[in-house]
């Protein structure tokens, strides 16, 4: 398939998709989104494909929605944009395998949204970070979402309300990546996650993956329901079952998917 904003590696048990708008330090063009929704999509399709990981080219991971592309639009636009970005938000969390971002240089707006919306993030330490719209005269509402569901409300708010940006150490204490690492490392630092994951039951990440975000916004008695079901199921799916064998056996265990 022919793709005109993303490049894709395809190296097994990994997927790469970087970003490929680097003069416009990877802007989420309505083309990009939707490309990266539908590659999204296919990729986590590939049994062989145990993660995926989303860069940038260029300077830069994303400096957020293309404001080009917003000036001229008429509100009904407008909404047709945003539940296209909140469609590719989505799909990040609901493919069944881990998302990993690995920004360097900025990440602003949607594209620390993006940050933010992705299972697992992995930043470059001269990373910076900023839901910088209230400077142009546009909150950054929609990126909110995925912030107020990493850092705590008065973090939060700090980035929203004066659009500053925060370096990768502090994106890392407030829990909006996972740790930052040396840029020369990066690379390295992403594919031993890769390699750590792709060690693991598909199937026991897809499951464990879906209830987290099913559970993580319910109430606490719903959330030990949901989860009590999700693991009944996979204690006597085929992968529970090998797991559990093998720790008893004291050996490795030999994963169906």
């Amino acid at each position: 398939m022919s793709l005109k904003y993303l490049l894709v590696e395809d190296a097994p048990p990994v997927a790469i998709i970087t970003l490929n708008r680097p003069d416009q330090l990877n802007a989420l063009s309505t083309g990009l989104m939707e490309e990266l929704t539908a590659e999204l999509e296919r990729q986590a399709s590939r049994p062989e494909v145990r993660a995926i990981v989303i860069k940038g080219a260029g300077r830069a991971f994303s400096a957020g929605h293309d404001l080009k592309e917003m000036l001229d639009k008429t509100l009904d636009e407008e909404r047709e944009l945003f539940a296209l970005c909140n469609k590719l938000m989505a799909k990040v969390q609901s493919v069944p395998v881990p998302v990993i971002a690995a920004p360097h240089g900025i990440a602003t707006a949607a594209g620390c949204q993006l940050v933010a919306t992705c299972d697992l993030a992995i930043a470059s330490d001269d990373c910076r970070f900023a839901t910088s719209g209230v400077k142009y005269g546009l909150f950054c509402s929609t990126p909110g979402v995925a912030v107020a569901r990493n850092l705590s409300r008065k973090h939060s708010l700090e980035m929203l309300l004066t659009g500053r940006f925060i370096d990768a150490v502090t994106a890392e204490r407030w829990g909006l990546i996972n740790r930052a690492v040396p840029r020369e490392q990066l690379d390295a630092e992403v594919m031993a996650l890769v390699k750590e994951l792709a060690q693991l039951s598909r199937y026991a990440l897809q499951i464990g993956k879906e209830g987290f975000y099913e559970q993580v916004e319910s109430k606490q008695t719903d959330a030990y329901a949901l989860m009590a079901e999700a693991i009944s199921c996979n204690a006597v799916a085929p992968d529970g079952r090998e797991g559990m064998t093998a720790f008893v056996e004291k050996r490795k265990p030999m994963w169906s998917s």
